[in-house]
């Protein structure tokens, strides 16, 4: 009754009733006020799917409703944590994550399985995960961007034929791939991987699943010589990449048991790879984010209070650069970016150890500018600046 003052929401939700009831049902539970509050955050949902997206496909808002009402029990029954859904980005994350577990019998990510195994039992969708409608029922935020992100991807991709074998593999069931399809796919793949169409990690999780392949028998190639192909997709693949962060728990994620032969060389080969990106990246952060002293601190300020507190960012810095900048500041700011380094060093001991050896260079460069100057403020707080920086390699050691 609460929503007969919208025909087309009301028609929705009396068509798909059974959904509602089965969903509260596998809930465990038998609170009616969160399901009130599930379906009224869902009012919000369609209607917003609805105005800037009206042809979106009608399969898609069953699994909205569904998945509403889920993450609202999940959540607000105490079922679990509200992080269990943080890290998840994205339905093509979230299928991942599936894929791992089931082709590979990997339990580390048990809660997901369990899930999807519940709330989609007989309901089949290809898009399983809203990260937008997670994000509501757990901050009741409606974030436009990653709404709009969500829906983009979802009219984009709703037909998984018309997609990249490298994502049918990533995202689908391999037993969802007809007999006939499965060995045009693995074609796809391998002509992707060889022209560095593929993301690194993505290539590195490919390689996995092709030895798992060869391994069962499904797809005919000699490891070593995919080995190769994969090895130079991957060189090829590093010219367009960014690096990737949090990529040793995604690895894992699709790894179960012992590693073979092939599966360490690829792995060392991706972090030598992944690890000079991350230079590339930090120098290029660095570069940007210290040039703003001294003449746009407040830029300085709010860019490194947000993308460095917690990296090693003057590791990937010239030191006399570094030094030229700080002694041209005003003693005002010689004071904050010793405080903010204090700070950082305190909160982040162990990250920030890596930039050891540039401190201990930088304070050497300040001790020998400082030494046998005549006292005057802005010498002074340069000495100091140099002595905080001793204490600050002494949390380093």
């Amino acid at each position: 009754m609460r929503y007969e003052s919208n025909p087309d929401l009301i028609r929705f939700l009396r068509e798909n009733t059974n959904y509602i009831i089965s969903t509260f049902n596998k809930s465990g539970t038998r609170n009616l006020r969160i399901l009130k509050h599930a379906l009224n955050d869902f009012k919000k949902i369609f209607e917003m799917v609805n105005k800037s997206y009206p042809n979106t496909n009608y399969r898609v808002l069953q699994t909205m409703l569904i998945f509403t009402i889920a993450v609202s029990f999940e959540i607000k029954a105490g079922k679990i944590t509200k992080d269990k859904f943080v890290n998840i980005q994205d339905n093509e994350e979230y299928k991942s994550i599936l894929i791992s577990s089931r082709i590979l019998m990997d339990n580390t990510q048990f809660y997901i399985k369990e899930f999807d195994n519940n709330y989609y039992y007989n309901f089949k969708a290809e898009y399983r995960f809203f990260k937008f409608i997670e994000l509501y029922v757990r901050t009741r935020i409606f974030d436009m961007k990653t709404f709009k992100k969500n829906m983009e991807v979802i009219i984009n991709t709703i037909d998984t034929e018309k997609l990249p074998g490298y994502k049918r593999l990533l995202i689908e069931e391999y037993w969802k791939i007809s007999d006939d399809q499965f060995p045009k796919v693995i074609e796809e793949v391998i002509e992707d991987v060889k022209a560095g169409n593929v993301t690194l990690l993505d290539t590195v999780k490919l390689f996995i699943y092709f030895t798992y392949f060869i391994r069962r028998g499904l797809i005919n190639y000699d490891i070593k010589n995919i080995k190769i192909v994969f090895f130079n997709g991957m060189n090829i693949a590093a010219l367009k990449s960014d690096y990737c962060e949090n990529a040793e728990a995604e690895i894992e994620r699709v790894i179960i048991g012992e590693k073979t032969a092939e599966i360490n060389e690829i792995l060392d080969h991706f972090y030598m790879i992944n690890n000079t990106l991350k230079d590339k990246q930090y120098i290029q952060k660095a570069e940007e984010i210290f040039k703003c002293i001294p003449m746009k601190m407040e830029m300085f300020y709010d860019r490194f209070d947000r993308e460095c507190m917690n990296i090693p960012i003057f590791k990937y810095y010239d030191v006399y650069q570094m030094f030229q900048r700080i002694s041209c500041a005003t003693n005002e700011d010689i004071v904050s970016i010793k405080e903010l380094l204090l700070e950082r060093a305190d909160k982040f001991t162990k990250e920030l150890e890596p930039e050891a050896r540039n401190i201990k260079q930088l304070k050497q460069v300040i001790e020998d500018y400082t030494k046998g100057k005549e006292n005057g403020i802005k010498i002074v707080l340069l000495k100091e600046f140099a002595k905080d920086l001793g204490t600050i390699l002494e949390k380093y050691k």
